[in-house]
């Protein structure tokens, strides 16, 4: 029995409040990373709202070529931060939107083949990568609980303060609550802690006074995207990693909702996430994945109903067209914001963690694709001079720490895992019938 209309628009609201502070904490962090102003860092997060339910519709309608016709709600995805972060400082930000665009005609033109090419990217070498880059994020957040890189106050006894009670309160949610309280503490920390800088007149609220109440989207409002080739090659392996996770997502939401899929669904899906990236970077939002955060509310409610998630993008299309409401999310303080970054960024790396563990910790060959490739990824991520006399062409796969790291986990992996296969299962089997 499908839910009543008020009962579905109250739950996808519920869906709303739970991915909110996971969706537009990219954009303040990506923004504040290049120091756009707080009209552009509005525009950034209301764009990337309203971009959030246009992708989250393309999935959940099931389409002949898109679409794998699952209640998945789309958002941003947390791999992409540090690479969006870097490509930004380094190139500028019609880079990034270059190689999201780059990335996301990839995924469109791979996405029939890519169950083929799943085992060349096992937990092994997806957790190294995830890990990878949630490692090279600590250092923003540390540098945001500060007060931000460069603040005449960095380092102050009130920033510090407003940092630790905001990561207090998420943890307190976390210890004493559960289900929905829980799913939404990082956006009742972030509140929280932005109402306690208020006291202590921390808190500019000129940018949501400034911001008008209603406004239209525009195509390339940073400017037409320009290309780089170790930029692109960034995104195109974030876009993989996330097309691995997605995968578990499509499997989990399929297994609720006991609804069974076939490659050719997985594919649409894949197409659904790529024309998302495809048309995220041509209204200037972000690379999108399907959020975790989402199946586990749904397992809680109880509802299974694409109608929810219908609802679900309804909203987020709505509020993502009120820069009021995206301006209210800038008026939060670097120190707030870093507080919470702590739990986030550091979610990451637990994620790859947890990806790894899917992994044969037993295996010699898999202890050392990890070594390796975390130890590569955080080294050129910390000594970015360390390639810096090679040649212009190769740095583009050196002087990038989760390239280069990501790149050193893909190959050992097809080096101690791949090459030979045959004949180790062949070794295995003689070795079992012997005994």
């Amino acid at each position: 029995m499908k839910p009543s209309i008020l009962k579905s628009a109250s739950l996808g609201f519920q869906h709303v409040l739970a991915m909110y502070a996971g969706a537009v904490i990219i954009p303040l962090i990506v923004g504040g990373s290049m120091g756009l102003t707080a009209e552009q860092l509005t525009y950034l997060v209301s764009i990337d709202i309203f971009m959030c339910g246009i992708a989250t519709f393309l999935q959940v309608w099931k389409g002949r070529f898109v679409g794998i016709g699952l209640p998945v709600v789309l958002g941003c995805t947390f791999t992409a931060v540090g690479p969006m972060m870097e490509i930004g400082q380094k190139h500028g930000i019609s880079a990034i939107y270059g190689a999201i665009l780059a990335s996301g005609v990839f995924v469109l033109l791979i996405s029939s083949f890519f169950s083929r090419l799943v085992r060349f990217f096992p937990p092994v070498v997806t957790g190294s990568v995830v890990t990878i880059i949630g490692v090279t994020l600590i250092p923003v957040a540390m540098n945001n609980m500060a007060g931000g890189q460069g603040s005449a106050d960095f380092g102050s006894a009130a920033n510090i303060f407003l940092a630790f009670t905001t990561l207090f309160i998420i943890i307190a949610l976390f210890r004493f609550f559960d289900g929905f309280v829980r799913s939404i503490a990082v956006l009742i920390g972030l509140l929280a802690g932005t109402v306690i800088a208020a006291f202590m007149g921390k808190v500019d609220f000129s940018p949501v006074k400034d911001a008008e109440l209603v406004h239209m989207v525009q195509p390339f409002y940073f400017g037409l995207p320009t290309f780089e080739w170790a930029s692109i090659l960034t995104m195109i392996l974030v876009a993989v990693v996330s097309m691995v996770e997605s995968t578990g997502v499509y499997f989990a939401v399929s297994d609720i909702c006991e609804q069974k899929i076939d490659k050719k669904d997985i594919a649409k899906g894949y197409r659904a996430e790529g024309l998302a990236y495809t048309l995220g970077a041509i209204f200037n939002a972000f690379p999108y994945t399907a959020f975790s955060q989402n199946v586990g509310l749904m397992q809680l409610s109880g509802i299974k109903s694409k109608t929810v998630i219908y609802y679900t993008a309804g909203f987020l299309v709505i509020l993502g067209l009120v820069p009021k409401i995206g301006a209210l999310t800038t008026i939060i303080p670097s120190a707030v914001l870093g507080g919470a970054m702590v739990a986030m960024f550091g979610m990451v790396v637990a994620q790859g963690i947890k990806m790894l563990s899917r992994a044969d910790m037993s295996s010699q060959e898999n202890l050392l694709i990890i070594a390796c490739s975390v130890g590569m990824g955080l080294g050129v991520t910390v000594v970015p001079e360390l390639f810096a006399g090679l040649p212009s062409g190769l740095q583009v796969l050196t002087g990038n720490g989760i390239v280069a790291g990501s790149l050193t986990a893909i190959f050992l992996n097809i080096l101690f895992n791949e090459i030979g296969r045959k004949s180790k299962k062949i070794v295995q089997l003689t070795e079992s019938k012997v005994s």
